[in-house]
């Protein structure tokens, strides 16, 4: 196994527990049990990889390695007995944006490696990286991240575009790959911390506004 091929399972299994522990903590918001707890990791952790292998014709990830499906229970139980007090919203968001850069990467790498044209790799590791914090979203009724106005699912585009656009100017994998994360990380990180946002549509609003 290379260099890339051992970082990037490496950096999928710290994906989907950093995601797992995001959902997880999105279930201590609402006081859920420990199952709820478990479900919602298990969820969040695993959802975008599955929609990308699904959409690109792989076997499902954690089907074929539940190693995965344990992480996020793990995960869920760290939560569960170390809990964040008061800062639960806060570490939800670092830790969500360590996924996203995680996950962009490791999304368009399986894509690239099976085949898949560049640009479709990229949206898969969009995917990857966006869809499990939206089901997350939905299971525990919060108002989805993808609807604030600070940048999110543009770090992720930004961050597997890069790791692709490397590829593809033949820098090794390893390298590229940390600079896709990289890159996405400090994309998400400045949104977190100054609000980052694109331009919204320059349209009027609604009378009265």
């Amino acid at each position: 196994m290379d260099a890339l091929t051992t970082t990037l399972v490496w950096l999928d299994y710290a994906a989907v527990a950093v995601f797992g522990a995001t959902g997880a903590l999105a279930a201590a918001r609402r006081k859920h049990d420990i199952v709820t707890f478990g479900f919602f990791a298990a969820v969040t952790g695993v959802g975008g990889g599955t929609l990308r292998d699904l959409l690109i014709g792989a076997p499902v990830f954690w089907v074929q390695k539940p190693a995965y499906i344990l992480a996020c229970l793990a995960a869920a139980v760290a939560v569960w007995v170390f809990g964040t007090g008061n800062r639960r919203m806060r570490v939800l968001l670092w830790l969500d944006a360590l996924g996203v850069a995680a996950y962009c990467v490791v999304g368009a790498a399986k894509a690239a490696s099976l085949g898949v044209a560049p640009f479709s790799a990229v949206v898969m590791g969009t995917l990857t990286a966006c869809v499990g914090g939206m089901i997350r979203d939905v299971l525990a009724n919060e108002p989805s991240i993808l609807m604030r106005r600070e940048i999110y699912v543009s770090a992720a585009v930004v961050g597997a575009g890069v790791f692709i656009i490397l590829q593809l100017l033949g820098v090794p994998g390893l390298p590229a790959g940390l600079a896709g994360f990289c890159i996405a990380f400090a994309i998400r990180g400045g949104a977190i911390l100054k609000g980052w946002a694109l331009p919204s549509f320059p349209g009027r609003g609604p009378p009265g506004d």
